[in-house]
């Protein structure tokens, strides 16, 4: 039964557990129609760590400069703080879904918020930081370029940005090794940065592709408004970030995870998901997915009821 079919009453042969494994593109929205609506709730879940920019927001509109700063400020720092935090708690929900394992959406993301919160909020404080300076880059160096009359100060603004592209990159990864490994703030930072060079293609379609999403939503703000405001809670970071997580997490497991298992003559479970260990014994039932007769639909028709 399709998510969008109307019958209800038919099944067919079901699915052989020794079926091959989708790969790719069809992974990839095999994976993105069975966790539309998960994916929908994390968004939601995630938008809760954006409330102290909600509260900047708000607090413009007060006439006290003194209280308007102060709150700002303070709220300003907590986003910085807890945004690390969120991605970690986004990313470890995402990486179930990647590698098919179970997972209770709204537990494990607060779990994911929790575990990781220290080496989160370090790494998403130091993201602020590089977004803020890129931003202020932006406006700084044109306008100081004008006034002093030379095209030498583009070069600061062409380095900002290069520098602001390789901390994307290396995001696409360092989360996600902090939530399946052991690795130490500087392993992460270090191998987050040598992979956002290794693995570039995919970079480049992981970033091409945000891009794209983020010009989506750019344009439903302009042209349609209500849209955006629909979508916004529901679709755009849980999406991304799904996008992402399916694009750089086999990098990972092909140079970080799978040589650590390989060092200890062992192979990552990850790559035996549904496969008997060594020492199982045989199954009392066997899965019959794939064997199974289709069951047909009843014909409808008249009949007589008893009372």
């Amino acid at each position: 039964m399709g998510l969008f079919s109307k019958d209800y009453e038919s099944a067919g042969p079901g699915i052989s557990k020794h079926a091959p494994k989708k790969k790719g593109l069809a992974l990839f929205f095999d994976l993105l129609g069975r966790k539309f609506w998960q994916l929908m709730w994390l968004n939601l879940l995630f938008c809760i760590f954006f409330i102290p920019l909600f509260v900047i927001v708000g607090i413009s509109y007060v006439d006290n400069d003194t209280v308007r700063t102060s709150v700002s400020l303070i709220m300003l720092l907590t986003f910085m703080i807890i945004i690390g935090p969120a991605m970690a708690g986004l990313t470890k929900v995402m990486r179930a879904f990647i590698i098919e394992k179970h997972t209770f959406v709204t537990r494990d993301f607060f779990r994911g918020v929790k575990a990781n919160f220290k080496k989160a909020a370090v790494i998403g404080f130091i993201d602020c930081l590089v977004a803020a300076s890129a931003y202020a880059s932006f406006y700084v160096y044109p306008l100081m370029s004008a006034q002093y009359n030379t095209k030498l100060l583009y070069a600061p603004l062409v380095i900002t940005f290069s520098l602001a592209l390789v901390v994307i990159m290396m995001n696409y990864y360092i989360f996600l090794m902090l939530i399946a490994t052991n690795l130490s703030l500087k392993n992460l930072i270090k191998n987050s940065f040598a992979l956002a060079f290794v693995a570039m293609k995919r970079n480049i379609l992981t970033f091409v592709s945000t891009i794209l999403i983020i010009m989506l939503m750019f344009v439903l703000l302009i042209y349609a408004t209500p849209v955006f405001f629909v979508l916004l809670p529901v679709f755009p970071a849980a999406f991304i970030c799904f996008m992402t997580c399916f694009n750089s997490y086999p990098v990972i497991q092909q140079y970080v995870i799978n040589p650590y298992y390989t060092s200890i003559g062992k192979i990552n479970p990850e790559l035996l998901a549904g496969q008997p260990e060594e020492g199982d014994e045989p199954p009392i039932f066997e899965d019959m997915g794939g064997k199974e007769k289709p069951i047909e639909k009843r014909k409808k028709g008249k009949g007589k009821t008893i009372s």
